[in-house]
């Protein structure tokens, strides 16, 4: 099935259009059968070869709800203009570690305060209609996980830390035996 769509073509903040016809299937900046126009959207100078458009239209090519509404507003077709369906923006519901601004140690990132995830829970709250939660008391909840984490690790370093003071002291205790054997052998000889 053919497709009349933009593809867009301009330098950087500068966008300008192809108007083109194409395989719906193939992305827009890919291979098309033929360019129909092009039109500036920031001088709003429109170039269109009505002929052709109008004929594949009449063989089947269906545009797209943009281009749609340019040829109506350049009236090569007539119809009421449609209403452009736009992405909507996803909302982030990752819960990880990472997605709240903690590292895999548990420590804030970059040593940011946490006004800015408090405001951040505080918008959430708000917009859920639910009672307010006061920014002091998430703080502090903040700050009592972060002080469990040291605990944490400092308990899983202290064994470390012991194991490396016992193998020290046995390595001194075979040096003195050693530095005992050598004083014998000389008094020996």
């Amino acid at each position: 099935m053919l497709v009349i769509r933009f593809s867009r073509v301009g330098r950087h903040n500068h966008a300008q259009y192809r108007i083109i016809v194409q395989e719906k299937t193939q992305a827009p900046t890919k291979k098309h059968l033929e360019i129909v126009g092009s039109y500036d959207p920031h001088s709003k100078k429109t170039v269109l070869q009505e002929e052709k458009i109008k004929e594949y239209l009449a063989n089947g090519a269906q545009p797209s709800d943009s281009v749609y509404n340019l040829l109506v507003r350049n009236e090569v077709i007539t119809g009421a203009k449609r209403a452009v369906k736009l992405p909507e923006k996803k909302e982030s519901t990752d819960t990880s570690a990472d997605a709240e601004g903690y590292g895999e140690t548990g420590e804030e990132k970059d040593g940011v305060a946490t006004e800015e995830k408090v405001e951040a829970v505080d918008e959430t709250v708000s917009a859920d209609a639910e009672p307010k939660v006061d920014k002091k008391e998430i703080e502090e909840e903040m700050k009592e996980k972060k002080a469990e984490k040291k605990k944490e690790e400092k308990e899983t370093e202290a064994p470390a830390e012991k194991e490396e003071v016992k193998e020290k002291s046995a390595d001194t205790k075979n040096s003195d035996e050693k530095k005992e054997e050598k004083v014998e052998k000389k008094e020996k000889k």
